[in-house]
């Protein structure tokens, strides 16, 4: 009988990840995206770092200490003794979607920063959660006093009119009218592991798309597919980097399944007309 003892790649081992909503392993998901630019990263030896952090939060709390002590301590242990915080100097640096480099710097974004906070606020048995709040990932806390809403960044609550007041900018952009406006506890929805995933990998897209480094984009792409098979129109953006590698036949396959499936796109034209021009470079 033949073992096969290969070593699965970067995106095998993520698929292992989140090929189920069930007990989805969202740390070390997270922890896995930096496997295509660290190629040598151990995710079990980040995993067991924060193992460390927690097991030092633990021991700064009595046995019978309650929610909002907890929330207190982890706040004071996460943002002041550790010193983490929002890298304000390089926000768009890819690394601070890396949670591994996070670790070690110390710096990240919102939503990396609050996978962090929220592995220990969970390890302490609080009931947080993250939310997909629109441009800044926040987090949630629900006390015996109420529900907290934090920012990921500080550590800081927020209170209502702090949250209609981040949101307004989003409302106007999207021709949000008063009559119109949606209840503030709608954007204040639980985000599961698979959607706080995709925003990660979504927040680092936007990066490549923009340096127009197509490979590392490609590479982000196949991360998206694998999470979410279905997302149409992420066949059409990894086919659009594909073709401007020069990876006609690839392109072709990504853009044709994005014309077959996204039957109501408004690009759809567009698209076409790119699949026509590909068939003739080949032909």
């Amino acid at each position: 009988m033949h073992l096969s003892l290969a070593v699965p790649t970067p995106l095998e081992y993520f698929a292992s990840l989140v090929q189920s909503d069930t007990d989805f392993p969202l740390l070390e998901a997270a922890i896995s995206l930096a496997q295509d630019e660290y190629p040598e990263l151990d995710v079990q030896q980040v995993l067991g770092d924060v193992d460390q952090l927690l097991a030092r939060l633990k021991r700064r709390l009595p046995a019978d200490a309650g929610p909002l002590q907890k929330l207190r301590t982890v706040n004071q242990f996460f943002y002041s003794d550790l010193s983490f915080a929002g890298n304000v100097n390089h926000y768009h640096d890819p690394d601070n979607s890396f949670l591994s480099v996070v670790l070690r710097t110390r710096r990240g974004i919102p939503i990396s920063l609050a996978v962090l906070w929220l592995e220990l606020a969970q390890g302490l048995g609080l009931a947080a959660r993250g939310v997909g709040f629109p441009g800044h990932f926040m987090l949630k806390v629900n006390l015996p006093q109420g529900q907290v809403v934090i920012d990921p960044l500080d550590g800081q609550s927020l209170s209502r009119d702090e949250l209609a007041e981040r949101l307004a900018p989003y409302r106007q952009r999207s021709g949000l009218l008063d009559e119109f406006e949606v209840p503030l506890g709608l954007y204040l929805q639980v985000a599961p592991p698979r959607d706080i995933i995709g925003r990660m990998l979504r927040n680092l897209k936007e990066i490549h798309t923009s340096q127009q480094d197509w490979a590392r984009l490609i590479a982000v792409q196949d991360r998206l597919l694998v999470l979410l098979p279905q997302a149409w129109s992420e066949y059409r953006d990894r086919g659009l980097a594909q073709a401007e590698l020069g990876n006609a036949g690839r392109a072709l396959a990504d853009l044709e399944t994005y014309l077959a499936n996204a039957e109501e796109g408004p690009d759809r034209r567009a698209i076409a007309a790119r699949v026509i021009e590909l068939k003739k470079t080949r032909s």
